[in-house]
């Protein structure tokens, strides 16, 4: 998945936040996601793409 990565801009990722809390995301690596810990969700990365939409986000397991 890191090419999924790589092909969004870093700066970018920087100044993303979570649409729902306003709270810093996280890279998950293994799964090519942006991670909300504090709403407990999962943003997608589709071709490079984040995508920041909570009803496209996946809830996170505990």
């Amino acid at each position: 998945m890191d090419e999924n990565l790589s092909r969004v801009d870093p700066k970018l990722l920087e100044l993303l936040v979570c649409p729902l809390t306003k709270g810093r995301l996280t890279y998950d690596r293994d799964h090519g996601e942006l991670v909300s810990e504090k709403a407990r969700l999962a943003y997608p990365i589709r071709d490079g793409i984040p995508i920041m939409l909570v009803s496209e986000a996946r809830e996170l397991e505990d």
